[in-house]
């Protein structure tokens, strides 16, 4: 062990794959644990150097994984995506969560 020898738990967090529309029509995906507070860095400029120069028109969706592992595997698959492809994954998320309210 390092450090002073006690050992350290900390609650598993969720990560978030998240896409976010911007004002030019073009689709930014991105990671976080705190979509919210991300979303409002992005707004502020002080997010991906993308969302500066094509600044945010509106969350589109969010999808929750358990790791970041797993975040970063949906995030690679998702830009993979055309545009229209990730439109039609964030209507078909949007759908299922009003559907699931």
């Amino acid at each position: 062990m390092k450090g002073n020898g006690r050992i350290r738990i900390t609650a598993a967090r969720r990560w978030f794959v998240y896409l976010i529309e911007c004002r030019d029509g073009n689709i930014y995906t991105g990671i976080a644990v705190d979509v919210a507070a991300r979303y409002a860095a992005h707004l502020k400029g002080k997010g991906a150097r993308y969302t500066r120069s094509h600044p945010p028109k509106r969350l589109l969706a969010a999808i929750d994984y358990p790791d970041r592992s797993s975040a970063l595997s949906a995030e690679y698959a998702v830009k993979q995506f055309s545009p229209a492809e990730k439109r039609a994954y964030a209507l078909l998320l949007s759908l299922d969560n009003a559907a699931a309210e």
